[in-house]
């Protein structure tokens, strides 16, 4: 479990195949020191396992599934991606509950400069509008976000300087493709009441 708090913007040092998958490498030198094996890191909102440890960096193995549903697909040597260690039972939750598992990757639409702030759009693809609210959470690449506006298809949010600053939304371009994963307890609703729900004849 995560909070779309992150904590560090890690540098992609190696991405290379491995048994049908992929190998990725990221330098993390602000978190890697306080990261065991095994543990789980969000990496663009994407919950990973660590499977190795260098001095300043963390190994990861991707599948497939987790290639092919997420950004990570898109990454090279030298991409910047989002960090988050796992949430500590004792820490604060200041973002939302974010369980790092990727609904799907969409492009984002525009970016516009308003002020000191930042406007973004990104697709909403139909089959999953039905968990966007306004002023409800969201979660892309991994940051905790609240939804400003709901289009016909897509979303708004709006980024303060200091979020653009501490994430790897500081050099985002119209077209990049962003994770998003969509509230969890909306999720958890829809299947309690799907039962009870009038069916259209």
């Amino acid at each position: 479990m995560f909070t779309g708090l992150i904590e560090e913007v890690g540098t992609v040092v190696d991405l290379r195949p491995n048994e049908g998958a992929k190998r990725l490498e990221i330098a993390a030198p602000r978190i890697a020191a306080g990261i065991q094996l095994g543990d789980s890191v969000a990496v663009n909102g994407c919950c990973l396992t660590v499977s190795s440890l260098g001095q300043k960096a963390l190994g990861f193995d991707l599948l497939n599934e987790t290639v092919e549903r997420t950004n990570l697909k898109t990454i090279a040597t030298g991409s910047r991606v989002n960090l988050e260690r796992a949430l500590s039972a004792t820490a604060r939750l200041g973002g939302h509950f974010v369980q790092g598992h990727i609904d799907c990757a969409v492009p984002i639409v525009t970016l516009e400069e308003k002020g000191a702030d930042l406007r973004v759009e990104a697709g909403l693809p139909a089959e999953f509008a039905r968990y966007v609210v306004s002023k409800g959470s969201i979660a892309l690449n991994g940051i905790s976000l609240t939804v400003a506006e709901v289009l016909p298809d897509s979303f708004v949010v709006w980024i303060i300087p200091h979020t653009r600053a501490q994430t790897n939304l500081a050099t985002a371009r119209a077209g990049d493709l962003v994770n998003l994963e969509f509230d969890l307890l909306a999720k958890y609703v829809e299947r309690m009441l799907d039962p009870h729900l009038a069916r259209p004849k």
